[in-house]
């Protein structure tokens, strides 16, 4: 199989960072990128080679020859653009969360499934071996019976030192419950199964273009099993985020991405070393799935469900 051909739009942080991971992966080659921004463009295609640059994705689309777009703009633009390469019959990658409302969300799903292109988001805990040892000692039933679930968000600076940019510490398409926590809202629905919501509160600056400072949010699994969400940003302390399974024989936690800790009922909770396990990545299975083999990749549809809540979540 030749290279799969990629276009990037969008060279923030995280377009970057993936970026690096298709470099990396033989099967893939980055031949065009995209920023409004010209100087970064073309810098970023200077590095990689002197490829093609734009500053329009348009243009991009009209005149590389790609086998897929890795859409990484801000939420606001996601529909626009990723419509855009869905029109062109381009397997598609999208940033989460998959757009700005439920209603482009449900309509890019609907048209990609139309297309018959690949299409899949940028989920990357489904491809970590913490959050898939997670996964596995629940169904093996280290806790028991499911109690709870909670997820808790701390943080010292939001936008973090490393994200600072308008739209993050935005109201509109920013803020910590849409960039953090739509991961473990898509990891709950693929562990867990569907949810439902109930209630949230949110603590919002006066300034009514700033994001969330705090938040309590109560939801449900299909057999009313609890969830429950609890954020701060901008307090003392170091960042933390946990996600947490209570159960009839003991608790188990997702810490900070890459950390499990855990322990039975009379014991203390401590950290919970991890075998070694061969892990692929998300390009891996994306590779797989433009050449027609077996994939695991969570796709639209997972991204349209994921924004359901989040909408609800934010309900601003």
């Amino acid at each position: 199989m030749e290279q799969v051909r990629v276009g990037v739009i969008g060279l923030g942080a995280i377009g970057e960072r993936l970026i690096q991971g298709f470099n990396a992966n033989k099967q893939t080659v980055v031949t065009a990128v995209v920023d409004m921004d010209k100087e970064r463009a073309t810098k970023m295609a200077e590095k990689l080679g002197r490829i093609n640059w734009y500053d329009n994705h348009k243009d991009m689309l009209a005149k590389e020859e790609l086998d897929l777009v890795y859409v990484a703009v801000p939420p606001k633009f996601h529909h626009a653009v990723t419509m855009a390469v869905i029109e062109k019959g381009i397997h598609v990658l999208c940033e989460k969360p998959l757009a700005n409302s439920v209603e482009e969300a449900k309509e890019m799903f609907e048209k990609a499934e139309q297309a018959g292109i690949i299409h899949a988001m940028n989920f990357p805990l489904n491809y970590s071996n913490p959050a898939n040892t997670f996964d596995r000692m629940i169904k093996e039933g280290y806790i028991g019976n499911l109690r709870k679930l909670e997820l808790s968000m701390n943080f010292p600076n939001w936008p973090r030192l490393w994200q600072q940019n308008d739209w993050v510490a935005g109201r509109e398409q920013g803020g910590f419950v849409l960039e953090v926590g739509v991961h473990f809202i898509q990891l709950t629905q693929r562990i867990f199964g569907s949810i439902a919501y109930l209630n949230s509160w949110l603590e919002l600056p006066e300034d009514t273009s700033k994001c969330e400072t705090g938040v309590i949010a109560t939801l449900e699994l299909e057999d009313g099993t609890p969830i429950l969400i609890n954020g701060m940003s901008q307090i003392a302390g170091t960042e933390r985020i946990a996600y947490t399974a209570y159960g009839t024989d003991g608790t188990l936690s997702l810490v900070d991405w890459g950390k499990l800790e855990g322990g039975k009922l009379g014991e203390e909770i401590l950290p919970i070393e991890m075998e070694k396990e061969e892990t692929t990545t998300l390009i891996d299975h994306l590779v797989a799935a433009i050449a027609g083999k077996e994939s695991q990749l969570y796709t639209f549809k997972g991204g349209y469900e994921a924004q359901v809540i989040l909408e609800k979540l934010r309900n601003i």
